[in-house]
């Protein structure tokens, strides 16, 4: 049971030596436990921006003379968004402005000199639209760098958050009682 003192105006509380030793244990496994996943999310974070990092590396990826950051190796966020972006913009001028569901599935077969090819019937041959496999092939780019965007920020997020594990850890250990307290150092 705690007592209280009054000195002047202020009333301080004293807490019973084994409720003493308890906060001070709870306190200093909550500091400890913050302390590790504090470090091991940190840990996590410098992971993934250097994985993150080597992998684009590995893709000798530079962006093009037209893209927003030009010429450039493609290794971080800002230069995958800049290689995601003109993708997309040189797809956009292949396939005349047209995105992969605007356009038709099937477009009449062509000859050399560019006419249609008939059929029996004399009908247009159709055949699988070739344009729209620049979309896929686009798509799968852009999605692939747009990953490595998510990974670079899921790793920031991660670094952000054990660096405030780690305060919130520091704070808690020095939060036990003169007594029990031991140096961390």
């Amino acid at each position: 049971m705690a007592t209280t003192l009054e000195r002047g105006h202020e009333k301080t509380s004293r807490l019973p030596p084994t409720a003493v030793s308890r906060r001070n244990r709870i306190l200093a496994i909550a500091a400890i436990l913050s302390l590790i996943v504090g470090l091991g999310s940190v840990a996590g974070g410098v992971f993934g921006v250097v994985y993150t990092w080597n992998q684009a590396a590995a893709e000798n990826i530079v962006t093009p003379p037209d893209a927003p950051v030009p010429e450039t190796p493609v290794r971080g966020p800002l230069t995958m968004k800049a290689q995601a972006d003109i993708i997309v913009e040189h797809t956009l001028e292949n396939t005349d402005g047209l995105r992969y569901a605007e356009m038709p599935r099937f477009v009449p077969q062509v000859d050399d000199a560019g006419n249609p090819v008939l059929d029996e019937n004399g009908e247009p041959v159709m055949v699988p639209n070739q344009a729209r496999n620049i979309w896929i092939t686009a798509t799968t780019l852009t999605t692939a760098l747009h990953l490595g965007i998510m990974a670079y920020a899921l790793s920031a997020l991660a670094l952000f958050s054990g660096l405030v594990m780690i305060m919130i850890g520091l704070a808690l250990w020095s939060l036990r009682s003169p007594q029990d307290r031991v140096s961390i150092a």
